[in-house]
């Protein structure tokens, strides 16, 4: 039977939620040793310019559910899996942190299974990311003294009777993939829970040149956003928190108009990087 090595061969790394300079060290000595990177969408293509060698081969499996333009994840696990046993260093490099709301528990059970070396690399997630670039400590005091991280890209994902504690909590409530059930999401807390002094924020690219912050009473929120398109990624944050963003955002939004993380054709092979970013800019 095949024995673990002391090296790992695959490193599962988190790249942060988009400003390059939001990588650990860790995270840059994995991308420097790679021979292959497999890379979602919501990665900055600054990192693999900065930090990945040339003659590294970049392998973009992004993921984008709503256009329908995802590639498989058995597919990823095949890929990881038959890279590591021809003996290459290959790093999966997810945005965010690797194990918020990823699908790293499928990639772990390949790993696992063929009995393949890896470490996880966590990385800052989009929730710490977002609420610092906009000014909202997760749980200030006076305001929350927790937070939850949750998602809502599915509606039936929550049950009645979690979204009646929801509607009531006074958590700092962090919603991941969230963006396509917007209305829904708020017509529950309208209905189901008390909202004086909460208030909600849709935080488009945080930490990008990009980023925009758009806040509302949840009252308001319907009539103010109801018709609105936000840009993906967008991350979701409703409590009192939301009301320290007038007075605590530091960053001038946007720096930049655009759209930061461009798609890329599912499992198309960059020999290098300079062809990266003929898709990246």
């Amino acid at each position: 039977m095949k024995k673990y090595s002391s090296t790992p061969q695959v490193y599962l790394v988190g790249a942060g939620p988009g400003d390059p300079d939001l990588i650990t060290v860790k995270a840059v000595k994995a991308i420097a040793a790679a021979d292959v990177i497999l890379c979602d969408r919501l990665v900055s293509p600054d990192i693999i310019s900065r930090y990945a060698n040339k003659n590294t081969e970049i392998i973009y499996v992004g993921k984008e559910c709503s256009k329908n333009a995802s590639t498989p994840q058995s597919h990823i696990n095949t890929l990881i899996v038959e890279l590591a046993e021809q003996g290459k260093t290959v790093v999966r490099l997810k945005g965010g942190d690797i194990s918020f709301f990823s699908n790293v528990l499928d990639e772990l059970k390949a790993l696992k299974e063929y009995r393949i070396p890896y470490e996880i690399v966590p990385g800052i997630t989009a929730a710490s990311g977002a609420a610092a670039y906009a000014g909202m400590p997760l749980t200030a005091r006076g305001y929350a003294t927790s937070v939850r991280f949750l998602t809502y890209y599915k509606t039936e994902i929550l049950s009645d009777e979690y979204w009646k504690e929801l509607g009531t909590s006074e958590d700092t409530l962090v919603f991941y993939m969230s963006k396509g059930n917007l209305n829904g999401l708020v017509a529950k807390f309208l209905a189901l829970g008390k909202t004086e002094g909460k208030k909600i924020a849709v935080i488009e690219q945080a930490t990008t040149p990009y980023q925009k912050v758009y806040t509302s009473s949840l009252e308001d929120f319907h009539q103010n956003f109801e018709h609105k398109e936000f840009v993906s990624p967008s991350l979701v944050v409703v409590g009192k928190v939301v009301n320290l963003h007038e007075e605590f955002s530091w960053l001038q939004e946007p720096i930049q108009e655009g759209i930061y993380f461009k798609s890329v054709t599912n499992g198309s092979l960059v020999s290098n990087i300079q062809n990266l970013f003929e898709y990246a800019v």
